[in-house]
């Protein structure tokens, strides 16, 4: 069945509930005198309530109204807030260096208002070691303190050791300040015209680091 209210001519019903263009009531009326006031006010006749009794009709530029609703369900979609879990894998002797690196990464993910999986990966003889995985993943979290939460514990799953870090800040806010920050870049390349083109490059390629998984990363999408 279509979605799309019947209009005009192709309503087919004796009498319509009528209702004006400014949302006024006009009252049950036949069917051809809706349509002829339709003409009048060069308006369409729309059904808007189909299984009243009898149907409710609105006068209403219907081009106009289908544009505008397109809209607000696109706007609604942008804004639309996933929450995203990645995930980011380490080993229990992890060097310092790599240990930057990855919580880095974590501190991106959890600004950007996604969940992060850590997952402490043993190996051979490690695996009889897991105190080193319970005090990384407890480093971590303590470092990454500021941004989120331990939302599971870490817990012994066959050869690995897992801990979810929830977000403080809720993914909806996230976005919005990402276009903030989007904004308060492109008002400053404007008012600064002179700005050289590497600069701007390399905002430009900050911003798609930003959002490009990190090596060895997996992604799962939840509705938040």
């Amino acid at each position: 069945m279509s979605a799309e209210p019947r209009i005009n001519d192709r309503i087919r019903v004796p009498e319509v509930r009528l209702v004006g263009p400014s949302g006024e009531q006009v009252g049950i009326v036949p069917l051809a005198k809706a349509l002829e006031l339709a003409q009048e006010y060069d308006l369409d006749l729309v059904e808007v309530a189909a299984n009243a009794r009898p149907p409710v009709c609105k006068l209403m530029d219907y081009g106009k109204f289908k544009y505008e609703s397109a809209m607000k369900a696109r706007e609604a979609r942008k804004n639309q807030a996933h929450t995203v879990i990645k995930e980011m894998k380490l080993r229990p002797k992890i060097d310092p260096h790599d240990y930057d690196t990855k919580k880095g990464h974590v501190v991106r993910f959890l600004k950007q208002g996604d969940k992060v999986k850590i997952t402490i990966m043993f190996r051979g003889r490690e695996q009889s070691r897991p105190e080193l995985g319970y005090r990384l993943l407890q480093r971590l979290a303590e470092d990454v303190a500021d941004l989120g939460f331990v939302e599971s514990n870490p817990k012994q799953d066959g050869r690995n050791m897992i801990m979810v870090l929830g977000p403080h800040k809720k993914k909806t806010e996230a976005m919005a300040e990402a276009r903030e920050a989007q904004a308060a870049r492109k008002a400053d390349a404007k008012a600064n015209p002179g700005k050289s083109q590497n600069a701007a490059e390399a905002e430009a390629s900050a911003d798609v680091q930003a959002e490009a998984p990190a090596d060895g990363q997996a992604e799962a999408s939840t509705d938040a």
